[in-house]
């Protein structure tokens, strides 16, 4: 039975792309710019790299460093700190980069320069779960953070020395690798990150962990608070109020917001019909369904079909 964490990273539909592999001489300063329904990452192969994101938050990268920017946030990569960006795109055009080999700035020491592997993620549109709400804005895992984490590790050094191997299927290779480098740079961001931390141990925790895996594998039952504080071995209250200390939402709330965002997955599918897709996760009519779809997506679930179709 599939676990409640691989059931929500399925369900957003991650898929890594790959972007690039950079050798960035200083002086450099590449603005990249915000992408709704993405997450993008770097890591530094060889030298260092600040970045920085609109807040004003920043991060030193040294080599064996990897930064994630789950929320699509915009972010400036450069050599020193407080360098004024110019925007990806004219960076590209005037170094004639046509997106294949190495992206190349700069013609200074190349034992000096910045080497990063450079890719992103994206979601499904309209994607939403409290995991992706706790995430912090930039995930910065170290060297000595990988050696905490060997599985983690042995994914960054098998995207490295695929990404210096140009040999057939090596973007392919590299984007399979980097959808498993995202489940575990959360995994290893829980250990510092309260948020995320307390969202993962709701997976966890026995008796909430318990609700939300009932929940997941019998999305269509018709389910009460009442129903599931039973299920969960707890009293009413006391389940409703620690489920939302770990989940940070209502059992009720989250159970509509879920039964939802499976359904736009569903609607993918080429023969499933609304009709079929309403009750299968727990609504009583097409018609509540395609009300509720269109208060949250501000579309009917047909147009979603007829789009992903």
């Amino acid at each position: 039975m599939k676990d409640v964490l691989s059931d929500v990273l399925d369900s957003v539909n991650l898929q890594g792309t790959l972007y690039f592999r950079t050798d960035f001489s200083p002086p450099f300063a590449n603005s990249i710019p915000a992408y709704k329904q993405a997450a993008r990452f770097h890591l530094v192969v060889q030298g260092q790299c600040h970045v920085t994101i609109p807040s004003g938050e920043t991060a030193l990268l040294r080599p064996g460093d990897l930064i994630l920017v789950p929320n699509g946030n915009a972010h400036v990569l450069a050599d020193a700190a407080n360098r004024i960006p110019a925007s990806l795109e004219t960076v590209m055009a005037t170094a004639g980069y046509s997106g294949a080999g190495t992206f190349v700035v700069g013609t200074g020491d190349p034992t000096a320069s910045t080497q990063l592997v450079c890719g992103h993620f994206t979601f499904a549109e309209g994607i939403e779960h409290p995991l992706l709400r706790s995430l912090p804005t930039i995930i910065h895992l170290t060297a000595g953070d990988r050696a905490n984490r060997p599985l983690l590790d042995d994914i960054l050094r098998l995207i490295t020395r695929r990404m210096f191997n140009e040999t057939p299927g090596q973007a392919a290779s590299v984007s399979r690798l980097s959808e498993v480098l995202y489940i575990e740079a959360l995994l290893a961001c829980a250990d510092y990150d309260p948020e995320l931390k307390l969202m993962l141990s709701a997976v966890t925790d026995r008796q909430i962990g318990r609700a939300l895996s009932l929940i997941h594998h019998q999305i269509g039952r018709d389910w009460t608070v009442g129903t599931l504080a039973s299920e969960a071995g707890m009293s009413r209250s006391r389940f409703a109020e620690r489920f939302r200390e770990l989940v940070g939402t209502s059992p009720i709330e989250y159970i509509s917001n879920w039964r939802l965002q499976r359904a736009q997955l569903l609607l993918s599918e080429p023969r499933a019909s609304v009709k079929e897709i309403a009750y299968k996760i727990g609504y009583k009519s097409p018609a509540a369904f395609s009300r509720a779809f269109s208060r949250k997506f501000g579309r009917p679930p047909a147009t979603q079909k007829i789009k992903t179709g």
